[in-house]
């Protein structure tokens, strides 16, 4: 069954090695079923009601967009709310409590009508091939760059953000910027109090993760991220009991499993203030659905085709199959997030992590997508994952991801001065779409002085017009 419908054969793949892959995505993206709730309620300060509801919206419109790619694709990409537009969309329920006077409940409904847009012109945009388009337009130096500037993203991702730790000292306290950074370990240890105990196991567990990972790789073991993030977690988990005198598994205890049905249709199910949203005036809702769409976009877009190119299924022009289906398949998610009560839902670039432990089709995806609807139940247990064993993955799959680099002329400044702006701003704002935008304004503006602007198709510089707007004129 699986072989008609994914087609593994004509893939190289198996079955074990697709299951094996969407555990590994899942593994590496499984931190965003609580994060997300906890950004958009300011950490639960909005009510529980309102958590449950973004909790349940998050696993349901993340699942259903995998399902998407899975069956219409046939690509092994996974999809979630993306950080970065959900904490933008929390300060925007935000400014909508500030400018209107409601409640943070009903601004937050009000607010998923924006989302509910953009996910509409999306899927129209998509069925009509405009979206694909884009893609296309986008210079082929810079579409190489891609990847790369990605690899980056995720070791600064896997090296930073994604293990914060906290102590009475505040924080959070990052592995590479507050223990790598310091100038001495009694610095470190004397700006982060008692939770240096806590930096040194992640640390450790970390790159004990990392060389399990690397050495399993090079003996050609298929699984070697899944069996590495496996590893540093049991590692994590002992150094807790031994060297913490904490229980990993405290959280357990007195976890439910009850999905929180009710709350979600009481707050976020269907729950879309069309008299709140009126209320926020036109240009507001103009400037912030431009500019949802445009992050959202070409995060996408950078997310498919620096991660498709890494597993070689793109063309000779950088061109992948069935990027309508994929973008589609992004669009349906948005749409279902809205409806259900979470922002933009978008492709992960954790799925990077799946495609390296192998994922070629629609297996992988859908493995992923099963396991965030079965959170629905097992959160509790996806929560006990530690995140410097998923740091190893990410840094693991940043630096395969930099191989890229090797197809880039740095001969030619048109393409090397792009690629290079965006290798180091894709990291640094977080941002994959920034980066794309930036790169692509520079590629623009190199072709025009150089009298080559015949060269620069109508849409890369509508493309390029769009970004200058974005970063200099919308408020």
């Amino acid at each position: 069954m699986f072989e008609k419908i994914f087609k593994l054969s004509q893939n190289g793949t198996t079955v074990k090695t697709e299951i094996m892959a969407g555990l590994t995505t899942f593994m590496t993206m499984a931190y965003i079923i609580a994060l997300n709730p906890n950004l958009l309620t300011n950490f639960g300060q909005e009510g529980t009601a309102l958590w449950n509801g973004v909790f349940l919206a998050t696993c349901i419109a993340s699942s259903i967009g995998m399902f998407c790619m899975a069956f219409l694709a046939n690509k092994p990409f996974c999809l979630a709310p993306g950080m970065g537009l959900n904490s933008f969309f929390a300060v925007v329920v935000g400014n909508i409590v500030g400018i209107t006077g409601m409640s943070y409940l009903a601004s937050f409904q009000a607010a998923l009508i924006v989302i509910l847009i953009e996910g509409l012109l999306f899927v129209i945009l998509s069925i009509f091939n405009v979206r694909e388009k884009i893609v296309e337009s986008i210079p082929l130096g810079i579409r190489l760059g891609i990847s790369p500037a990605i690899g980056l993203m995720l070791m600064n991702i896997g090296l930073g953000s994604n293990v914060g730790i906290y102590s009475e000292s505040g924080g959070p306290f990052y592995v590479l910027r507050d223990f790598f950074g310091a100038l001495t370990p009694s610095v470190a240890q004397n700006a982060m109090g008692s939770a240096y105990g806590q930096m040194i196991l992640t640390v450790v567990t970390m790159f004990i993760g990392l060389f399990i990972i690397v050495a399993l790789a090079k003996r050609g073991i298929n699984g070697a991220v899944l069996f590495g993030m496996l590893g540093a977690s049991i590692i994590y988990w002992a150094g807790s009991f031994i060297f913490l005198n904490t229980n990993p598994f405290a959280s357990l205890a007195d976890a439910s499993f009850l999905p929180p049905f009710q709350d979600m249709a009481q707050t976020t199910l269907f729950k879309l203030n069309f008299q709140g949203f009126l209320d926020i005036g036109w240009f507001t809702v103009i400037t912030l659905t431009v500019t949802f769409c445009i992050i959202d976009m070409f995060d996408t877009i950078g997310t498919l085709v620096g991660t498709a190119s890494r597993a070689n299924m793109v063309d000779d022009q950088g061109n992948m199959p069935k990027m309508k289906q994929a973008l589609l398949s992004d669009a349906i998610a948005t749409v279902t997030g809205a409806c259900t009560g979470t922002s933009t839902v978008t492709t992960f670039v954790e799925s990077a992590a799946g495609v390296e432990a192998g994922g070629r089709t629609g297996l992988t995806a859908l493995t992923c997508g099963l396991l965030f609807l079965a959170c629905i139940f097992l959160a509790p247990i996806a929560a006990i994952i530690p995140p410097a064993a998923t740091s190893a993955a990410l840094i693991y799959v940043g630096v395969l991801m930099l191989q890229g680099l090797k197809n880039i002329n740095f001969g030619d400044m048109d393409q090397m001065v792009p690629v290079c702006l965006m290798l180091i701003a894709m990291p640094v704002s977080g941002s994959i779409g920034h980066g794309i935008g930036l790169g692509i304004i520079a590629y623009t503006m190199i072709k025009v002085f150089t009298g080559k602007f015949k060269d620069v198709s109508i849409l890369t510089y509508i493309i390029s017009a769009l970004f200058l707007v974005k970063f200099f004129l919308v408020v």
